[in-house]
């Protein structure tokens, strides 16, 4: 999930208010034929970001911070949305039962527990809607905003998410023959380059740039020309068999909220609350009217 622009100013009184019958905000969903009530697309997003295995803790702070950021990217619904990683994935309801087949009436017990107990709310700084970013897994430690971005965000610092370490997303490892690996890259490596490639680290371990010779990636930049998982990856080559390995900590860009994590802090016994504060700090929960009453 990307971020909003993150200099983008919307405040709790922006939100639309006119009548009683204007005061439901109804979300676009691009490929859906029907405005979405605001509650309805929260259940979608959460049923697809989040396994429903999870403690219903960190199903209630994905919630939170889908809603939170579902508000701010479509200015309080007058934005339509994509249902991609890029933003947030949504599945309708046929989706859901699709995917969870007889599971279907227990799952979505649990996941419309979690919206209903925290209808709503939503996360704010300075009494702005911030941009709640969140991914699946970190690489241990949670990246910045200025780490991703190069522009600082008060809440959106690193912190510590060691339990994510058990995440099943934490570790991979992709591999391509030297042929398959040039193809993707501007310039041809020779066996010797992969001694000789530096790496530059930021504050959280991760890849900020990588240099070879004369030429220079950003990590991010790296990590979707591979379609890795994360930017917190080492390359080596195996020149007996012939094979360009890349391993990688973590799942996702690493900023805000790790899913995992929540779902660790929950089994531990932390509120939604106490996860949200963890992850995005110096943050307050409060609770959206549409009319301000």
């Amino acid at each position: 999930m990307l971020p909003v622009a993150f200099g983008e100013r919307r405040t709790v009184e922006d939100a639309p208010a006119t009548t009683e019958q204007a005061c439901e905000i109804f979300i676009e969903v691009e490929g859906q034929p029907e405005k979405i009530p605001l509650e309805t697309y929260v259940t979608g997003v959460v049923a697809a970001e989040m396994p429903v295995s999870f403690k219903k803790e960190a199903l209630k702070a994905q919630a939170i911070a889908a809603r939170t950021y579902a508000l701010k990217s479509t200015n309080y619904g007058k934005i339509a949305i994509a249902p991609t990683v890029a933003r947030q994935v949504f599945y309708n309801k046929e989706q859901r039962k699709e995917n969870w087949t007889s599971n279907f009436p227990g799952n979505e017990k649990k996941i419309v527990e979690a919206i209903n107990e925290t209808k709503g709310q939503v996360l704010l700084y300075n009494n702005e809607l911030i941009t709640a970013m969140f991914h699946s897994t970190s690489n241990g430690k949670t990246e910045s905003a200025y780490g991703f971005s190069g522009n600082d965000v008060p809440y959106l610092q690193s912190v510590a998410s060691n339990t994510d370490q058990s995440s099943p997303k934490f570790a991979a490892i992709k591999e391509w023959t030297l042929a398959e690996w040039n193809a993707l890259w501007p310039v041809k490596w020779q066996a010797n380059d992969f001694n000789r490639v530096q790496f530059f680290l930021n504050d959280s371990g991760r890849v900020e740039r990588m240099q070879l010779g004369k030429n220079i990636w950003s990590g991010r930049e790296v990590r979707t020309l591979l379609g890795i998982a994360s930017t917190d990856f080492k390359i080596s080559y195996n020149s007996t068999a012939g094979k360009v390995l890349v391993s990688t900590k973590g799942y996702g860009h690493g900023v805000g909220m790790s899913q995992y994590g929540a779902d660790a802090m929950a089994s531990d016994g932390k509120t939604a609350a106490e996860i949200l504060h963890y992850y995005y700090q110096d943050t307050e929960i409060k609770k959206i009217d549409a009319c301000l009453k």
